[in-house]
């Protein structure tokens, strides 16, 4: 019930801020559509805590903003190495691995990683992901093993 209404409210106010606020036309069309959208939602039967994550903001937010500074230092590093007279990169294929409980976990993680500039996650595999680094200096385990945790907490409440 929680997650229903959540995601109706978040899908409201997404519409009214994007619409604007005092059309009488538009916030008529935009409850429709979350009408619709929720009858969808219900019927298919996906609406869980993975399709409303909005319960889990209080731990979310915190991460985005971490993960913010970790892609803030990464252009930095990717700066660095573009702007060097001489060419000195090595292109690196690593296979990561991946504690994670929840599909939300994996997908976050995948993304962040892809999100973070240097390095591309290209294959999904049950335990691992494979991911593409421009310089073997972005392929720390440690580095990679730090996100997965902080991904995890974000998502699963640290069960992984």
């Amino acid at each position: 019930m929680i997650y229903g209404v959540s995601l109706s409210l978040v899908l409201a106010l997404l519409w009214w801020v994007l619409s604007g606020y005092d059309k009488i036309t538009l916030l008529a069309f935009g409850a429709a559509s979350v009408v619709i959208a929720m009858v969808l939602v219900f019927r298919m039967r996906i609406l869980d805590r993975e399709t409303a994550p909005f319960v889990r903001l209080p731990t979310l937010i915190p991460y985005y903003i971490w993960l913010g500074g970790e892609i803030a230092k990464a252009n930095f590093d990717v700066i660095r190495a573009a702007l060097k007279p001489e060419i000195d990169i090595t292109p690196r294929l690593v296979r990561v691995p991946v504690k994670a409980d929840t599909d939300l976990s994996r997908c976050i993680f995948a993304n962040s990683i892809t999100l973070t500039p240097g390095t591309v996650t290209v294959e999904i595999e049950d335990d691992a992901f494979l991911v593409h680094a421009l310089d073997t200096s972005f392929t720390s385990p440690d580095g990679f093993a730090e996100m997965n945790l902080h991904a995890a907490r974000a998502t699963d409440g640290g069960a992984s």
